[in-house]
């Protein structure tokens, strides 16, 4: 499985961290920052969020200072379905119900419970019930007529 990976310069320190766990288990491509040099967090937000609706990687990752700002810039590219977590059971749920295809946290997350929301996320398959595959249509048809 691939998973994208980004964050500006405040979630760098983690993203490393989680690129190190991680990589054992799963193929992580990193989309940057690739320092702690002050940057802005939309530009990694595009390019994880274009890459993961492009289907280049199967899931992506993004990490701000709160996560909030990223979170808010992935969701901006189309396609995309991005969730800010705090924890496991809150990346869980997203993806049995939103099908969300981004997870976003900040970065004072502890690290063990990072790791925890990366696999959750990412482990856990979307329930497609009637219901959830409705509420998903209505933004995607909303996004389409509304270029």
């Amino acid at each position: 499985m691939k998973i994208g990976i980004a964050s500006d310069h405040r979630g760098y320190k983690l993203k490393e961290q989680l690129k190190e766990k991680l990589n054992s288990k799963y193929e992580i491509i990193d989309y940057g920052t690739n320092s702690e040099e002050s940057t802005d967090y939309p530009d990694y937000a595009f390019k994880l969020g274009e890459n993961v609706r492009d289907k280049n990687v199967d899931f992506g990752v993004a990490i701000c200072g709160s996560g909030i700002g990223i979170s808010i810039a992935c969701n901006k590219v189309k396609g995309i379905r991005c969730a800010k977590v705090v924890n496991s059971a809150e990346a869980k749920v997203t993806r049995i119900d939103n099908d969300a295809n981004i997870v976003a946290f900040g970065e004072k997350t502890p690290l063990e419970e990072a790791i925890k929301i990366v696999e959750t996320f990412v482990e856990t398959p979307f329930s497609n019930l009637e219901k959830h595959l409705r509420r998903i249509n209505k933004i995607t048809k909303y996004e389409e007529e509304n270029k």
